[in-house]
């Protein structure tokens, strides 16, 4: 049985121990990916590999994050399907999320565990899946997402929205294939769990075609331009937000003295659309269309998280993630194809150091937890 995390380097040595097993001992296949031959994991060690994150997930220590907040929400709610109702017309905001609480409260029983471990389970489940089929480096592309530490910000912390970001995220064969009816009838079932879902309404539309394309220049001018102006800018999202359920978005972040997104996790998330810029000609000379469209999504995540760092890092700041996911699939690619093997390897080799030291600073210094 495993026990509440406590050393969070678990999280790391797992990664060096029992996914490098499994990536050295299981052989891959070969199959089409946006209509190319790749070589994937095979789907058991995939799944294996993510399982300790999920269990984890659900005996978490009682104060990291929004902990505490969700197991009394989970304690609160009725746990009978016949009262879903009732308690349904007390919430105000995101009440697809509430009546899963319900759900799993009625179906699962009381057990807060039980509750963290199904939802981790969803989340973590719908990344492992899309990693495994879109990325040329499943092992990699895990660890970026717990060495960056995403796993800690969103499934132990902001899950609510992240469980509307990784419903999102599975629909990314749908958004290749430009399958608009269905991936938008996703979108507004994830914005029931999660307002924010909205903003992937016309980001699918921008992050389809060529890596940086017209629209995609258009989303790095206009952060710029939002920098400059950030005193209009909150006026005109004020009142945009007016009459929403997120009305009170500007003025909390101004009084509580929010200074914006930290500039080192800004880096961090921009490390791929940077390296896209050095390898454009080979990019556009490949033309991959899956490729393509974590490139646009990478610029998309970078400039909304550059108009973060003038504004709110609480608020703004959390919405890059619904296009920075598409990051871990991307940097492993540039990686292996953007420079010859050996300098690849060489670079490999300092990314995963690079990590390990931002895990350092973001669990030490910028959390204070190890």
């Amino acid at each position: 049985m495993f026990v509440t995390l406590t050393n969070y380097w678990w999280l790391l040595i797992w990664m060096f121990t029992g996914g490098l097993f499994l990536k050295v001992f299981f052989s891959r296949k070969r199959e089409l990916v946006g209509g190319q031959a790749e070589t994937r994991w095979q789907m058991l060690p995939a799944i294996i590999m993510v399982v300790p994150y999920i269990i984890w997930a659900g005996y978490r220590g009682n104060n990291f994050g929004d902990t505490g907040a969700y197991r009394r929400m989970f304690s609160e709610a009725p746990n009978s399907l016949g009262q879903m109702s009732a308690y349904l017309d007390e919430v105000t905001k995101d009440k697809g999320f509430s009546a899963i609480v319900v759900l799993i409260k009625s179906v699962l029983g009381n057990s807060d565990a039980v509750f963290f471990l199904f939802l981790a389970a969803i989340q973590i489940l719908c990344v492992a899946l899309v990693f495994r089929k879109y990325s040329c480096d499943y092992w990699f592309s895990i660890f970026l997402f717990i060495a960056s530490t995403d796993y800690l910000s969103w499934v132990h912390n902001g899950m609510r929205q992240f469980l509307a970001v990784t419903i999102i995220f599975a629909a990314t064969g749908l958004i290749l294939k430009k399958r608009y009816i269905p991936a938008i009838l996703i979108i507004l079932v994830a914005a029931t769990i999660h307002g924010s879902a909205l903003l992937m309404l016309p980001i699918i539309f921008i992050i389809q075609g060529k890596a940086w394309n017209k629209k995609t220049l258009l989303c790095v001018l206009a952060s710029i331009i939002i920098l400059l102006f950030v005193g209009q800018f909150t006026d005109i999202l004020d009142t945009l937000l007016s009459d929403t359920q997120y009305e009170n978005v500007v003025s909390d972040w101004q009084s509580w003295e929010d200074d914006g997104m930290n500039p080192i996790r800004v880096l961090v998330y921009a490390i791929p659309t940077l390296l896209s810029l050095f390898g454009y000609k080979r990019i556009k000379y490949e033309d991959n269309p899956v490729i393509n469209m974590t490139v646009n999504a990478s610029i998309v995540s970078t400039s909304i998280a550059l108009v973060a760092t003038g504004t709110s890092g609480i608020f703004i700041g959390r919405l890059p993630i619904y296009c920075s996911m598409y990051g871990y699939i991307l940097l492993p690619w540039e990686i292996k194809h953007l420079f010859r093997k050996n300098m690849g390897k060489t670079i490999y080799a300092v990314a995963i150091v690079c990590y390990i030291v931002f895990f350092y600073y973001q669990m030490h210094l910028a959390w204070g937890i190890l």
